[in-house]
């Protein structure tokens, strides 16, 4: 069982990209850091690496269709309709996201078939709740 997240970044035009990811965790309180792994098929993988900064928004329980929205490939339109803010990096922040963080890309290593992106936490929330879960190739949330 893992939670569930939104990784977001910006291209260099300004558009947003984003993709449902389950790998993501904190690395070191000092300094904060934190990763995420992002397989190199996937669509946002490169807007995520060239943008050099990156958001995780961690996903409530409510919000199954929001990640099944950003597991599909779908580039931009995956926003549509959203309303998203930013804090420090100008990575796209999910308004109802339970919690965020934002990050400064610090270093990319080689994980076989996927990335593994290190971030440097610049800021970050949380308004609480139940966190969405994956457990057994779905969606759940944590008390299902």
């Amino acid at each position: 069982m893992t939670g569930v997240a939104v990784v977001a970044a910006r291209k260099a035009d300004g558009q947003p990209c984003g993709l449902t990811a389950n790998a993501f965790t904190s690395l070191s309180l000092d300094p904060p850091l934190v990763l995420v792994c992002i397989e190199r098929s996937a669509d946002s993988h490169d807007c995520i690496r060239d943008a050099g900064a990156f958001s995780v928004n961690v996903l409530a329980a409510g919000d199954r269709a929001l990640a099944h929205r950003f597991a599909a490939s779908g580039g931009t339109r995956k926003f549509d309709g959203l309303v998203c803010g930013t804090a420090i990096t100008g990575a796209p922040i999910l308004r109802d996201a339970m919690a965020w963080v934002d990050c400064r890309l610090e270093h990319v290593h080689d994980g076989g078939d996927h990335s593994i992106f290190i971030g440097l936490v610049l800021d970050g929330a949380t308004s609480g709740g139940d966190p969405l879960m994956f457990y057994r190739g779905d969606y759940e949330g944590l008390h299902h």
